[in-house]
């Protein structure tokens, strides 16, 4: 039986997704679950693999991965259980036995937060039509001798509980394309471009990259794989994890607001 599921993760504890021999990833603690579990012994006989790859930092809501088990019900029951608390499960589904969630992804939707506040979030709206349509995103990304061009359905820039964020829609990304983006939408946001500037960097791809927004207001929101999947609650033990994050976040947000009225200048 071949499984797919739905994974949300923190990422600012891993080194990316990616399985790599020395460094904790997601794909090395999934795998690793999967086996205590006794889902599979080989992760290559069960041909898991993940919808996507995030670089160190990134996080997910919607990542999706999937693998052969001769034991489904084992893993529905009992594998959000072995999964860290900075990894949980919230979906799975029966796939057919050739689904593979990178070659059958029909859209990938990523979400980048800003964290100033004070950005003009109406002028990085207007900014990001420019994005809808085929380009070549050679200064978006970083190419390694892949087709630089990508089809982006829908990119939007709106703000959420005071955060500027921006979402975009595309068949597929150039690695660190995201960032990429989002780092001249802030340079709009603080005036210090038009948006013009992305209608310049589409139309003269053989210039120097735009530099990455940093990693860790990065989240892969969605990945539309074609399949409806069977919700699953989040484990009481991510669920507590993130409450005292929050608390902690919230907290530490309060201290530094007052320690910096505190030594505000006269």
């Amino acid at each position: 039986m071949r499984l797919a599921l739905r994974l949300s993760y923190l990422g600012d504890r891993f080194h990316g997704s990616q399985q790599q021999t020395e460094e904790r990833t997601v794909e090395g603690e999934v795998i690793a679950a999967c086996r205590r579990l006794e889902l599979f012994s080989d992760w290559r006989e069960a041909r898991f693999c993940f919808a996507g790859r995030t670089d160190r930092g990134v996080h997910a809501r919607g990542q999706v991965c999937a693998f052969d088990t001769p034991v489904p019900d084992r893993a529905q029951e009992a594998l959000s259980l072995q999964l860290p608390r900075d990894i949980w499960c919230t979906g799975i589904a029966r796939v057919p036995g050739e689904f593979h969630p990178r070659h059958d992804a029909r859209s990938r939707t990523y979400r980048y937060l800003f964290p100033d506040l004070d950005l003009d979030t109406a002028a990085m709206d207007r900014a990001a039509g420019s994005f809808v349509g085929r380009f070549d995103y050679s200064r978006f990304g970083r190419v390694e001798g892949k087709n630089p061009e990508r089809v982006v359905l829908a990119a939007r820039v709106s703000r959420e509980e005071g955060f500027p964020v921006f979402e975009v829609t595309a068949w597929s990304f150039l690695w660190q394309m995201v960032r990429s983006m989002a780092g001249v939408l802030e340079a709009v946001g603080r005036g210090e471009a038009g948006g013009e500037r992305i209608r310049e960097l589409l139309a003269e791809p053989s210039g120097p990259r735009v530099p990455p927004a940093p990693a860790e207001g990065l989240i892969l929101w969605d990945v539309d794989c074609g399949i409806t999947f069977q919700e699953l609650a989040i484990d009481h033990r991510s669920r507590d994890s993130l409450a005292f994050l929050w608390r902690h976040h919230a907290l530490m947000a309060r201290i530094c607001r007052v320690l910096q009225e505190r030594t505000a200048e006269p």
